[in-house]
């Protein structure tokens, strides 16, 4: 079935050429050109994925991406950026989205990326639409249906990429990931360079979840490697 794709762009050339290039994709393609309107179907309407361009006018791409995944919707967000600097790229990364290119981009490298990005989706809801639906790691339940988890039996407000951490911990409890594999597993693939994204998260996460942050039992560190999780299902 044709795929449903937001596309939240202010120049009016791409706005024009990238709908016709994602048709080949067999995708349907809503655009608005601000990010005020952008807001709203995102935050109203059903897509596999949004495209969204950092500078826009009225929100701009880091304020919409913030409140959508303040909303708790986890559609895939790819932005799109005209700035270069490593800060704006990992800002797009930190507040949601899950990968980025720096314009002027080719055409093939865009679909490379939406490909790949509605690829990673289906293998996703694949593999966790016959799993259990609930996860209990010590005090805390995960429901993977609604994306919700509770601590001690009241809800916990985690952001997408937060949900997408603890549920890949819970989901693998005996191994032991270094920071490019959380990156590759739960952004996409390998952001080279961007490993601190994965500190930022695990402690904003364990900030939200663990009874001492400080020294911490849900996620652990592994000194020298990585992450793991630090408490057995059920346990």
């Amino acid at each position: 079935m044709p795929r449903n794709i937001l596309l939240i762009e202010d120049n009016a050339d791409l706005a024009h050429l990238l709908p016709l290039h994602l048709v080949d994709l067999d995708c349907n393609v809503d655009s608005a050109r601000d990010g005020a309107v952008g807001l709203q179907k995102a935050l109203t309407g059903q897509y596999e994925l949004i495209i969204l361009d950092l500078l826009l006018p009225q929100i701009n791409g880091i304020d919409l991406c913030q409140r959508v995944r303040r909303e708790n919707i986890t559609t895939p967000i790819l932005m799109l950026t005209s700035k270069s600097s490593e800060l704006d790229r990992v800002l797009g990364l930190e507040v949601g989205a899950d990968d980025y290119l720096t314009k002027p981009f080719s055409m093939r490298e865009l679909l490379a990326r939406v490909k790949a990005i509605l690829r990673r989706q289906e293998v996703y809801l694949t593999k966790h639409s016959g799993s259990t639906p609930t996860l209990r790691i010590g005090s805390i339940v995960i429901n993977t249906d609604e994306r919700t988890i509770e601590l001690d039996r009241e809800r916990i407000e985690l952001t997408a990429k937060e949900f997408d951490l603890l549920l890949h911990f819970a989901s693998n409890p005996n191994r032991v990931f270094t920071r490019s594999q959380l990156l590759d597993a739960v952004w996409g693939y390998n952001h080279d360079g961007y490993e601190h994204t994965v500190n930022s998260h695990i402690n904003r996460l364990r900030a939200k979840i663990e009874s001492d942050p400080r020294n911490p039992d849900v996620i652990v560190t592994v000194w020298g490697i990585g992450y793991k999780l630090g408490l057995s299902e059920n346990s």
